[in-house]
């Protein structure tokens, strides 16, 4: 499954599923797909993930022993999201999610 964010402010931003529901949770909204969030309500959920986001660089990264490959970090991962966001926020746009 994936999920892809949008808004007229900003280009579509796809996830993999459990990427995109982690994101919603991290936002205090249901992990219902579809869905979306109110102009009124963006500048909350950016502020909820980005503590998130930032509570999450705390944490170690993690490693795969067996191919000592890195696991993209959250805050990685958040960054198209947050920007997005962001760019809601700006133009009091509705941000929606399918």
């Amino acid at each position: 499954m994936l999920v892809t964010f949008t808004t007229d402010s900003y280009s579509n931003i796809t996830m993999f599923g459990d990427i995109g529901i982690s994101m919603l949770e991290m936002m205090g909204h249901s992990t219902t797909v579809p869905g979306a969030i109110l102009a009124a309500d963006v500048p909350e959920a950016l502020r909820k993930l980005t503590a998130a986001v930032d509570a999450d660089k705390t944490q170690p990264l993690v490693v795969d022993e067996d191919t000592d490959e890195t696991e993209v970090s959250i805050a990685n991962r958040a960054i198209p999201l947050i920007d997005l966001l962001t760019a809601a926020v700006n133009e009091k746009s509705d941000v929606m999610w399918k």
